[in-house]
């Protein structure tokens, strides 16, 4: 039988993975620097946390979530965002009490699972990054999230970007627009897509977000909901735009963009890239928004929140195709080559005392001859060899060599025990 990986599965091989990593320190180190700190939650939830917080009609629950009944007969999915389980992990340990910092504000990263159709950049096993920030109803720090997405696609060496935002209003917004919406297609019902048909007194806002082409053109000339704004609505959003002047972040006001899940209000945005790595013009790269209501309906009290979410392979394949560079760096400083059985014990010793002075160091364990060693330390950029043969053994004494200037020496073995790390600077000097 030959096995393969599961259909939408991938294997980050070393080298890619190297990349990745570099990106989640990015984030964790930027993150950092907001005050926001990681949180890590289970990959799967009692099923319930995922259809409360995504809404029992939604795409996601209905036709893309890993569900099953465990052997306690317990209803579990596979995690399909972070958010419900955050907020979950949130009230569970109740975060929200009076002695909690407030904003609490927390980032994640790790898998997530989606049966969908495979395609670039989309997996049902993907990757994402993520942030949420809880208790607070100011503008600022819908702004200052917004700020950290763009600061860390540019720590990226990311250009070419787009802040899109919108604002969905407060409960009395939604309500009005919600009987406007549903007055402007009930004429056109006959001719919605059936998922639209069913949403349409449901939750209209998801006909905004069809994908249906026809669906598209009906919704094209809908009226928009920043015409139905209450005043209070109506100042948070300027308060926002006004931040984002004043941080001198572009912006651009895009009055279509919606979200079809009833807790998210206010201010709502994309980060697009116009970079053509999908095959198609400007491509969102992050999303994220305003909720209220999201903690209350897992169990916890009325609590604002705000957050993103940025999956991750997509992310990588425009660092791959922006040929972006990275300061990676996995450098091989010590190669310790033995020559002869008897020296197999002693160089073993010697990598593991330049591990411990904290250098990197390799030895050969395919019991090679000394000449393909030393192109095994050469193929591998080593900066330095240090070789161990009988009379070393016998002499106590090593054979130090620097790879980069061919410069040799013969040191004492207790010079590399005892500490090697002013060996490696004098000869890194010279």
């Amino acid at each position: 039988m030959k096995y393969q990986r599961p259909k939408g599965t991938a294997d980050i091989l070393p080298g890619a993975s190297a990349k990745w990593s570099y990106v989640e320190d990015t984030a964790r180190l930027l993150f950092n620097d907001y005050q926001f700190h990681e949180i890590r939650t289970p990959m799967f939830e009692n099923f319930e946390v995922f259809s409360r917080s995504a809404g029992d009609t939604s795409d996601v629950v209905t036709k893309e979530m890993y569900d099953f009944h465990d052997k306690g007969d317990r209803h579990i999915a596979l995690r399909p965002e972070g958010t419900a389980g955050v907020v979950r992990a949130y009230v569970e340990n109740k975060l929200y009490a009076p002695e909690q910092e407030k904003p609490y504000k927390v980032f994640y990263m790790g898998p997530m699972f989606r049966y969908e159709r495979p395609q670039t950049g989309r997996t049902r096993e993907f990757h994402q990054i993520g942030v949420e920030a809880f208790g607070s109803d100011s503008p600022a720090v819908d702004v200052e999230i917004m700020a950290m997405a763009m600061d860390f696609f540019d720590h990226l060496g990311l250009t070419k970007l787009k802040l899109a935002v919108n604002s969905l209003g407060d409960k009395e917004t939604r309500d009005a627009y919600h009987k406007a919406l549903v007055d402007y297609l009930e004429p056109h019902f006959d001719e919605l897509s059936e998922d639209s048909q069913a949403r349409l007194h449901k939750n209209p806002l998801r006909v905004l977000d069809s994908k249906d082409k026809k669906d598209q053109e009906i919704v094209a000339n809908a009226p928009s909901i920043l015409d139905y704004l209450t005043p209070a609505a109506q100042t948070h959003f300027d308060t926002v735009k006004q931040m984002l002047e004043a941080l001198k972040i572009p912006f651009e006001v895009d009055s279509t963009m919606v979200r079809g899940l009833d807790y998210y209000n206010h201010t709502i945005f994309e980060i697009e890239t116009n970079a053509d790595v999908l095959g198609h013009g400007w491509m969102t790269i992050c999303g994220g928004g305003r909720y209220n209501g999201l903690v209350e309906e897992l169990g916890g009290p009325e609590t604002p929140g705000f957050g993103f979410g940025l999956g991750m392979e997509r992310l990588m394949l425009l660092l791959d195709d922006l040929e972006t560079k990275t300061p990676i760096e996995t450098p091989l400083d010590v190669y310790v080559v033995g020559i002869g059985d008897e020296t197999n014990v002693e160089t073993l010793k010697l990598v593991q005392a330049i591990r411990r002075s904290g250098f990197s160091a390799d030895r050969d364990y395919m019991n090679r001859k000394p000449k393909a060693q030393f192109k095994s330390a050469d193929r591998r950029d080593a900066r330095f060899t240090l070789t161990v043969g009988a009379q070393e053994l016998e002499n106590q004494t090593v054979h130090f060599k620097s790879m980069q200037t061919g410069d040799e020496t013969t040191l004492p073995m207790d010079a590399i025990y005892q500490d090697f790390a002013s060996v490696y600077d004098k000869y890194m000097e010279e």
